[in-house]
């Protein structure tokens, strides 16, 4: 391995051995990126299949011919790994973790929240139809009681006319046809809605990715570019170098002294502020866990609310309504009349007329088997296993950024050896000078 990454780093290939082992090794690599890159287009930006191929084939030769050629490249695209682990490697697992959730977990949202929708067109709809239903009740009970008041002891007593008509049910039609466009007029809200927000959060996801991988790619341009040109740039580290050239000039006292300001690149130690900046990008990813959590919340909330929905409309019963009419009337009699009464040999007494006492049934239906109710879509649990899973790895980015850090340099300088020297020459001198004020 040590002569594999010897060849890798070095400018120029000494013979055609090592230029072969260098074609071998540019190309291992770039199918191995070439896969995840199609990988990422296809199954994360959702972009199609065959302009995934034709993006991922494309970088691939470019990548190929990039690190083979040139050699600052090769450096570049090595510490673009270590990097990932990073904040700019965390800024696109949060994309991806955005994405997951918005094509898995929001369609699911606005599924059950039509569930819901629709048991209450169902509800709302049966109520109304058996509640029209109920005039055609009142229609023969008015009808009924009419005949029965109609139906007197003598006809000169009788009404010219006791019945009542309802005109309710000639709406019905009307009624039903205002409820079916209120209804797709709903459903379709719903769809755009649904489709602006997808289409919306996948052309932002794949502008933030974008941004986000070139942006990695300019910081690993930009830490090189200080590594060569800026000695003070992340000097801090005893290396082996260091080490050595202490010893030959018999000053290892100055590693010691000063061994609470350096740290070794290979080793545990973290500095203070490299602590309070793990806490600091620690909060920063349990704020996006906790939004992440609020949305996989709402989620489950739906679908119990659309569940208990199906469950409980299912489980109504008919309500029954009982009419009860009782009607009594009696006429009294007047002198004049009466006077009539005893000149005709007619009873001068009070003329009762007949007594109306029914009793009518109906029942209110709230709901039916002839609605067309979609079940309720639980929550996937894959979807949370993915999300958990990224989010893990979130937080060991928090802690391993530091060492990415470090290795990014060590990559740098087995690159540049030549420059590693002098910045290790640069470092020795500041500390003897520290040493001499002290």
């Amino acid at each position: 391995m040590a002569a594999l990454w010897w060849i890798y780093s070095k400018p120029v290939p000494a013979d055609g051995r090592e230029l072969w082992t260098l074609f071998l090794q540019c190309s291992c690599i770039t199918v191995v990126t070439g896969g995840f890159f199609y990988n990422w287009m296809f199954a994360s930006l959702e972009y199609s299949w065959h302009l995934s191929v034709a993006v991922a084939i494309s970088f691939s030769l470019l990548l190929l011919l990039t690190l083979f050629v040139v050699h600052p490249a090769r450096c570049v695209f090595s510490m673009i790994m270590p990097t990932l682990g990073t904040k700019q490697g965390r800024k696109l697992l949060f994309s991806t973790c955005i994405m997951i959730a918005v094509v898995n977990i929001t369609p699911n949202i606005i599924s059950n929240i039509k569930t819901i929708l629709q048991v209450i067109k169902c509800i709302c709809k049966n109520s109304s139809d058996s509640l029209l239903n109920s005039t055609a009740l009142l229609d023969t009970v008015s009808w009924e009681f009419g005949d029965a008041i109609q139906e007197t002891i003598h006809s000169i007593y009788k009404p010219m006319n006791g019945h009542f008509r309802f005109s309710l049910l000639q709406n019905s039609s009307l009624i039903y046809q205002k409820m079916h466009l209120a209804g797709e007029k709903i459903s379709r809200e719903f769809l755009s809605v649904e489709v602006l927000v997808k289409d919306s959060v996948r052309v932002a996801n794949r502008l933030v990715a974008g941004f986000f991988t070139l942006y990695l790619c300019f910081e690993s341009t930009w830490y090189l570019k200080n590594y060569l040109t800026n000695l003070h740039f992340d000097n801090f580290y005893i290396t082996k170098k260091l080490e050595r050239l202490a010893v030959d000039r018999r000053a290892a006292h100055l590693l010691v002294g000063s061994s609470k300001k350096l740290i070794r690149p290979t080793g545990l130690k973290l500095s203070w502020e490299e602590v309070v900046l793990c806490l600091v990008q620690a909060m920063l990813v349990t704020v996006a866990l906790m939004l992440m959590l609020v949305v996989v919340a709402v989620d489950h909330f739906a679908f119990s609310v659309a569940d208990t929905a199906v469950r409980k409309a299912a489980q109504f019963s008919a309500v029954p309504v009982t009419l009860n009419i009782k009607y009594k009337v009696s006429a009294g009699v007047s002198w004049l009349m009466l006077f009539l009464f005893k000149m005709l040999g007619r009873p001068s007494e009070e003329l009762l007329l007949r007594d109306f006492n029914r009793t009518y049934h109906h029942h209110l239906v709230f709901s039916s088997a002839r609605c067309r109710i979609s079940p309720p879509t639980p929550p996937n649990p894959s979807v949370l296993l993915v999300l958990g899973l990224l989010f893990c790895i979130l937080y060991t980015t928090v802690f391993l950024e530091t060492y990415a850090r470090r290795l990014c340099r060590q990559i740098a300088a087995s690159f540049f050896p030549g420059w590693e020297e002098r910045r290790v020459l640069h470092l020795y001198r500041k500390l003897a000078r520290r040493h001499s004020k002290e």
